[in-house]
């Protein structure tokens, strides 16, 4: 069974994430505050944490950067900051989603759902690095991209961005951190580039360029890359 770790000082949160993932068969400890909470991920060894930044004895964002300096765990943080900032600082110290409240329990399970598949193993067949979306085919090793029964053609500034978000398939990446890998270190707040080049991405690879259902933006935090459409 799945281990869900949640970290929140609201009781009635805690006691609705509880009611919800067990019915759906998830192991569940809860924890009130940052010192438990990281008592309780070196004991039980969670598969995920839901993770409040709230939190009465330290910031959540502090709870991250303990979490990181031990563990890959995915974290998918749950809290009612909103400012971007904000969101970018919890992804920057190594959250791998981030939700804000109030939310709706079906998108949070689905995204919990997300964050664990990405920690299981590759099967043999898929360490050719070809990342299969419904709509074309990615390969990483040969840095080409198939699409309706031909090439996409890619300038290396797309190409690159793409390989990025193939890589983090299903987690959200920050503005600051594709500027810098995909542009460089001294990159960090452009996001008209961003802006640009996912454009090309959307109008080159998406069905619906203006619906993506693959290359998602996230409004002031980042983009994620689905293989599949969500729903």
């Amino acid at each position: 069974m799945t281990r869900v770790l949640v970290v929140d000082d609201e009781p009635q949160i805690v006691r609705a994430l509880e009611l919800n993932l067990r019915a759906r068969q998830y192991e569940v400890d809860s924890a009130g505050d940052g010192t438990t909470a990281l008592r309780l991920a070196a004991e039980r060894h969670p598969d995920v944490i839901v993770l409040d930044l709230g939190l009465p004895d330290m910031d959540g964002v502090d709870v991250l950067r303990g979490l990181r300096s031990w563990s890959r765990v995915p974290v998918l943080v749950l809290s009612a900051r909103q400012s971007s900032d904000e969101k970018v600082q919890a992804l920057d110290a190594g959250a791998d989603d981030y939700v804000t409240k109030p939310f709706g329990m079906d998108e949070l399970l689905a995204r919990l759902r997300a964050a664990v598949r990405r920690t299981e193993p590759a099967a043999p067949d898929e360490e050719a690095e070809v990342v299969d979306a419904a709509d074309f085919t990615v390969d990483l090793a040969a840095k080409r991209v198939h699409r309706q029964g031909r090439d996409v053609r890619l300038t290396p500034t797309e190409w690159h961005l793409l390989e990025v978000l193939v890589r983090n398939t299903g987690r959200l990446v920050s503005q600051k951190q594709l500027l810098q890998e995909v542009w460089g270190p001294s990159y960090g707040t452009e996001s008209n580039y961003l802006r640009v080049y996912m454009a090309q991405l959307r109008r080159k690879l998406e069905t619906d360029p203006a619906h993506p259902c693959h290359f998602i933006t996230e409004p002031g935090m980042g983009y994620r890359f689905e293989r599949r459409p969500q729903g």
